[in-house]
């Protein structure tokens, strides 16, 4: 595939840490589907960036590399139409974060919302290292190195992206030429998935529904979610609104059945074991074409091989043509 100079370039990545499962696919990939047609996507597995918080156990980043790209390809990710990568195959990222690290200041870094958030939320490792603290300049070097125009983000991730803006305009202003493009923000309307529990669905919350789920391992999990806790019997009245199968329903569900559903609900005229049944039935149709696909794809990790690494040297190829414009203008020998 030929890159379409009139299409803005998109860049986003994920870090493999395991199977993804629905939030994935909806909160990102659904969006990076259909970002395909109209710009050049680049999406990279981001294994560097995995090692800023499990540096100590990296026994399963293969395995999860693997799983991870079977999953973006399953969910309609085409490498025809976009540029699927590895970040640990482009030494050029590593160079040029250390090149951005030279001039970026630790004050910026201390401030990231993210810093501390994360060294309180994750107590069984020790984050005082460089490589955690200093993720957002690797970060930055992701974009900038492709010169992307737009990076889908949410509304949470936007300091990360104001930050790499900043560097990119202290390097413009310290050696006096624009080499890379400011990166614009592209926030899609993400609906918002609850895990099993009603918190944010998490491998780490053990409350997430997989891409990889055979469908009587959905309708296992579909049958321990939360309900309106208040509806004790059959034949009390529930409360939808408080209900994190309705939630499903309302995405998964058509709008004559949400209709039933909430009438259902309310008057007591469905029982909760019924109502999740019927959630589950669309929700696994809903995610039978994935999982047929996932299973012919990881049934042939040579072909998922050749899609990473020829994405890999399409995407190398543009690392090394910008890392040449950086070492013209700081002075350095190419």
């Amino acid at each position: 595939m030929g890159m379409d100079m009139e299409k803005k370039r998109v860049l986003s990545g994920m870090q493999p840490s395991g199977r993804l499962h629905l939030g994935n696919l909806l909160g990102a990939l659904e969006n990076w589907k259909k970002l395909q047609d109209e710009y050049d996507c680049f999406y990279f597995i981001a294994d560097w960036h995995a090692l800023s918080t499990s540096y100590e156990d990296t026994h399963e980043i293969k395995e999860n590399i693997f799983n991870v790209a079977v999953d973006w390809l399953a969910s309609g990710i085409d490498p025809e139409k976009s540029t699927i990568f590895l970040q640990s195959l482009i030494s050029e990222h590593a160079v040029l974060h250390l090149l951005l690290s030279m001039i970026t200041p630790v004050p910026w870094l201390e401030r990231n919302p993210t810093y501390k958030e994360k060294q309180q939320e994750i107590k069984d490792r020790d984050l005082t290292t460089y490589g955690f603290l200093g993720y957002p300049i690797l970060q930055a070097a992701d974009i900038i190195i492709y010169k992307a125009n737009c990076v889908p983000v949410g509304i949470d991730q936007l300091p990360h992206l104001e930050l790499t803006r900043e560097i990119v305009r202290r390097f413009h202003f310290i050696y006096k030429k624009e080499v890379f493009i400011e990166p614009e923000s592209l926030i899609s309307e993400v609906p918002k998935l609850p895990g099993l529990d009603n918190r944010k669905m998490s491998k780490s919350y053990g409350n997430a529904i997989f891409l990889s789920d055979p469908p009587d391992v959905v309708v296992k999990k579909v049958r321990t979610m939360i309900t309106d806790p208040q509806r004790v019997k059959r034949s009390d009245p529930g409360n939808p609104e408080v209900c994190t199968v309705f939630t499903f329903h309302k995405l998964f569900s058509s709008a004559k059945e949400v209709a039933e559903v909430y009438t259902g609900c309310t008057t007591a005229g469905i029982g909760c074991t019924d109502c999740k049944l019927m959630m589950a039935r669309n929700l696994n149709d809903y995610m039978m074409p994935i999982y047929e696909k996932r299973k012919e794809l990881a049934g042939n990790p040579k072909k998922i091989d050749e899609i990473i690494h020829e994405g890999s040297k399409k995407a190398k190829k543009i690392a090394q043509q910008t890392l040449a414009e950086v070492n013209e203008v700081m002075g350095l020998l190419k």
